[in-house]
């Protein structure tokens, strides 16, 4: 796509024109960050395009139903809050603690409808070069505008930028359970079993109802996954869920308990812990997978 060509003009202070770049910039994902970017690049005019492979905060919306550690202070943009109460937008109680739902409806979609004309939804980013440069020549490359290409459903477009910021994120690209963190084929023929981010357990209980169930990592995300299994075992009492970890001993993913900076994030550590002690996850600690 030709986007049109900006005059150069010196400034970089909020409220003024700051265009000294030929195309604009091109944000890549339009997540909390992507949307963030973009309203920090229109608070000092920058000039800016978004493209979004899906539909806004796509990724957010596969953990809509898990509950945030941090507070609405924390996750609204400070230049965004600005933009969007011009709108007479109002933030949520800034102590409640959203839900990946909320956080999408309340705040990501309603900022996103101020860059209309300037986001693209449903543009997968397929590839980025120079213009008319290719691999083997670096003349003048540092000067040459980038090239992005884009696929949507099966067409192929173009976009040209001075600068692109990545907001892409990394919640679409999975860690592998084997523990030198390739993905080998016999993990990859499994990918029907396995499960990468944080399941509905609510909504998919038949997947997990009365199974052998393993959760593996010890971060807040195997926690919450862990707390929604021992949910779904009050009702399917023949549901086994497993905790495996590399960590030596448990205790060591618990967090900071009453003490964590964050009171929710510690919340879920002493919950963790509580139901650990009655027995309804087995631990395996010093665990690794080298194949399947």
């Amino acid at each position: 796509m030709e986007l049109p060509i900006l005059n150069n003009q010196a400034c970089c202070t909020p409220g003024t024109s700051c265009c000294e770049m030929k195309y604009p910039v091109a944000i890549l994902g339009a997540g909390p960050i992507g949307l963030a970017a973009a309203a920090h690049l229109q608070t000092y005019n920058v000039p800016f395009i978004l493209l979004e492979k899906g539909d806004v905060a796509a990724n957010v919306a596969t953990w809509e139903h898990v509950r945030l550690f941090s507070p609405w202070e924390y996750n609204v943009d400070n230049a965004a809050r600005k933009l969007l109460e011009e709108t007479g937008w109002t933030m949520p109680d800034p102590q409640a603690i959203p839900t990946g739902a909320a956080l999408r409806h309340d705040y990501l979609i309603p900022l996103s409808e101020q860059f209309k004309g300037r986001l693209y939804t449903n543009e997968e980013v397929i590839a980025i070069t120079k213009l008319d440069a290719d691999k083997m020549k670096s003349a003048n490359r540092e000067a040459k505008p980038f090239l992005i290409f884009t696929k949507n459903n099966q067409a192929t477009k173009t976009y040209k930028a001075s600068a692109i910021i990545d907001a892409t994120g990394t919640w679409g690209h999975a860690n592998p359970a084997a523990s030198h963190g390739v993905f080998l084929p016999s993990e990859r023929k499994l990918s029907e079993k396995i499960t990468y981010q944080i399941p509905n357990v609510v909504v998919q209980s038949m997947r997990y109802a009365n199974k052998k169930v393993a959760v593996i990592g010890s971060g807040h995300s195997a926690i919450n996954s862990l707390l929604q299994l021992v949910k779904l075992k009050e009702n399917y009492p023949q549901t086994e869920i497993t905790w495996i970890l590399r960590k030596n001993q448990v205790e060591e993913a618990l967090g900071g308990g009453v003490d964590d900076e964050l009171a929710a994030r510690g919340e879920l550590g002493l919950k963790i812990k509580e139901i650990l002690s009655n027995g309804s996850i087995q631990v395996k600690t010093l665990f690794t997978f080298k194949r399947f």
